[in-house]
């Protein structure tokens, strides 16, 4: 009977460390996907806002892509920096105070009067999120060893399909609310969608633990066995530690590019639905639920392609399959000008680009710990964020250039299908490990 260096069996080992996982799923996955649920949807709502915004502050398709990815700006400038200061002084204080931050600007893009004071207010938004996503990442890769870290990946990114599922008819009846207390629909709605971050952000200072040897909530058996199973992952792997070893890893660079990519897609196609529905003629509400059908099929998607990869592996072909399947899709749909069908390919795409952005964020823990992971997923998802400006941009200065967005969307198709080709790249450095 083996014995681990805690002093239990290897099956008591197994059994305290699954007991383990499942108190730490319970008490921080909910809390921390609703964090991410209105995260994305402060970042997406946007687009909702565009129908009645754009009017009011006087901006063309091309200045309200420029001030839907700014944000993305002062988000990127200030990631690695912050997820440093994470590393530092844990993640508990830091995504607390991240969380309250994004919550007041978000709510305070409802302060906007025209296109400069909506860029300001749009970089302020990103300058205070910096950090927030790469940051749960690396906590939960020091809470969950990495058999079980694609399922909670999906349990706390699932949160993205649901925030458009949910947020679509959401936005578009706080638009309706026009008028009340003499605000216009569009304020409202970034007031009412922003402020819950603040609130969630003092739940996450009280509940959350920086790693598993704090956690009270666990006894001494469970704490060893958590302990165990990541001495186990550390033995069998050799993960640099030192982020500026991990700036001269290629794999770093090759990572960023693919979240680059992916990124570019998912944004441009959710900040821009809104608006293309609309130009077929739909009205405020029937666009709010209409465009959360894609995000339906893509959460169902996203869970089952998770626990696919946890259980069968293939984590570098399932990511670039993903993205071919968003590439095609959304390409095939440009050649149709029926709602239907247009439909169908953007589902695709969405299903995709979500699915693939779950599988990603399992493999830079598989080569980096400890600081390297904290600069480093900083680092590969501040230039991945770029993303999230240069895909509404595109988009709309497409438009603006030929009037409709089929260009748009051919454009984002080419993007995918190349972050398809550069993810196979990563098999010269698997190693015969992923």
């Amino acid at each position: 009977m083996t014995t681990l260096s805690s002093g239990m069996t290897a099956e008591t080992s197994a059994t305290l460390e699954q007991q383990a996982v499942r108190k730490a799923a319970w008490r921080f996955i909910p809390l921390l996907a609703l964090a991410y649920f209105f995260n994305y949807l402060d970042r997406t709502s946007v687009g909702f806002a565009a129908l009645t915004m754009n009017r009011d502050l006087g901006l063309t398709a091309t200045q309200f892509g420029w001030g839907a990815g700014i944000m993305f700006a002062g988000y990127c400038i200030c990631e690695v920096p912050s997820n440093l200061a994470l590393y530092r002084f844990g993640a508990r204080r830091w995504l607390a105070r991240i969380m309250i931050t994004w919550g007041l600007m978000a709510a305070a893009t409802a302060l906007a009067t025209g296109p400069t004071s909506f860029y300001a207010i749009r970089l302020l938004l990103g300058i205070g999120e910096a950090g927030f996503f790469p940051g749960v990442i690396f906590f939960l890769a020091v809470w969950f060893p990495a058999s079980y870290r694609t399922r909670v990946l999906a349990w706390f990114t699932v949160s993205t399909p649901l925030s458009s599922l949910v947020g679509g008819p959401l936005s578009s009846w706080l638009l309706q609310l026009d008028g009340l207390l003499g605000l216009a629909g569009w304020k409202w709605m970034f007031i009412v969608e922003g402020l819950p971050a603040c609130v969630l952000g003092y739940l996450v200072l009280k509940m959350l633990a920086d790693k598993p040897a704090d956690a009270q909530w666990l006894s001494r058996e469970e704490r060893l066995a958590l302990q165990d199973a990541f001495d186990r992952e550390g033995s069998s792997t050799q993960k640099k530690k030192d982020f500026r070893t991990a700036l001269k890893d290629v794999r770093v660079y090759i990572l960023a590019m693919i979240s680059f990519g992916f990124t570019m897609g998912s944004y441009g196609i959710g900040i821009w639905l809104p608006q293309m529905l609309k130009a077929h003629g739909m009205s405020v509400t029937q666009t709010g639920w209409v465009s959360a059908v894609p995000y339906f099929f893509a959460t169902i998607a996203l869970l089952w392609w998770a626990k696919r990869v946890d259980h069968r592996g293939g984590h570098i072909a399932n990511l670039a399959a993903g993205l071919l399947i968003g590439a095609l899709a959304l390409g095939v749909s440009t050649y149709f000008h029926q709602l239907l069908p247009a439909m169908v390919g953007i589902t695709l795409a969405l299903i995709g680009t979500i699915a693939g952005r779950t599988i990603f964020y399992t493999l830079p823990a598989r080569f980096l710990s400890g600081e390297a992971a904290a600069g480093g997923l900083a680092l590969i998802n501040s230039i991945g964020a770029l993303g999230g400006f240069a895909g509404p941009y595109l988009v709309g200065y497409l438009k603006d250039s030929f009037g409709t967005f089929t260009a748009g969307m051919l454009g984002l198709a080419i993007v995918l299908a190349l972050t398809s080709l550069l993810t196979l790249s990563l098999f010269a450095f698997n190693r015969g490990k992923q």
